[in-house]
This record gives structure tokens, C-alpha cells and sequence, in this order.
């Protein structure tokens, strides 16, 4: 198991201005000039990420596993919108984070955030042994 130097508290943060490509007419929901929820999620993602890269070890990355965000309100098109997440546990790889998001007015959404620290070329090597598998007609 490797050495992980990791505290909670750690803090992460992303941005990004509501614009046509991450709106909701973009996914599905015409008429709708609004941020879209699968970009909310990506956007929470993307904080907690920001809160651990820089303390993982070399050849180390976390993946998500787990996403439980609501969706609190509209941001419409123009305005920036801010995602904060918080490591509130970490047991053994597992990383637990809070995350809210908010944009210039109000808070738009709040949830919890599981990643795990995993060895990146450990996954690369099964992830293409399965893809070999599924070519091959085993699945």
C-alpha cells in the first residue's frame, strides 16, 4: 500500500463562465439557456480533483466512483459559476469530499464526491487487457 500524505481539510476549487457549449440546450433540454447539471457535476469533479493531484505520489492519480450532487439552481448564460470541495474523510485510497458550487448570486448546487488514489499505469495495463478480452468475443 503506498504512503499517502493526505490531511483533511485539503481544498479545491474550479470556475468556468455559462456559455451555449456547457448549457442545457446542449444536452437535450431545448429552450433551456441555463448551466447544465452533467456540467455542474464535472465542474464538482474537477475541484476535488484540485484538492489532492498535487499531494499524490508520482505515477498516482484518483478517479471518481461515486457522485451524489443537487442540483440547487439556474445560472444563466454569462455568468461564472465557482465549485468548492473539502476532503472530509480519507480511509486507506478512498477520498471523501463535500463539494458546493455557486455562482454570482446564490448557491447552485451541493453534494458528496468519492475518488480513489489509484496506480496509473496498473489501471491502464487492465483496462487494455479488458478491452483485448471484448475484442477477442470473451464478454
Amino acid at each position: 500500500m503506498i504512503k499517502l500524505n493526505l490531511k483533511k481539510g485539503l481544498k479545491g476549487a474550479a470556475q468556468t463562465i455559462v456559455n451555449e457549449e456547457n448549457s442545457a440546450e446542449r444536452f437535450a433540454n431545448p429552450r433551456l439557456p441555463a448551466f447544465a447539471t452533467p456540467m455542474l457535476v464535472s465542474l464538482m469533479d474537477i475541484a476535488a480533483i484540485n484538492a489532492v493531484e498535487k499531494y499524490l505520489p508520482e505515477g498516482y492519480i484518483s478517479v471518481g466512483t461515486k457522485i451524489s450532487i443537487t442540483h440547487l439552481a439556474p445560472t444563466p448564460l454569462g455568468m461564472s459559476v465557482t465549485a468548492e470541495a473539502t476532503l472530509t474523510d480519507v480511509y486507506k485510497n478512498k477520498l471523501t469530499f463535500e463539494v458546493k458550487a455557486y455562482d454570482e448570486i446564490e448557491k447552485i448546487g451541493e453534494g458528496l464526491i468519492e475518488r480513489y488514489i489509484i496506480d496509473l499505469d496498473n489501471f491502464t495495463k487492465k483496462m487494455l487487457s479488458t478491452k483485448g478480452k471484448k475484442q477477442e468475443g470473451e464478454f
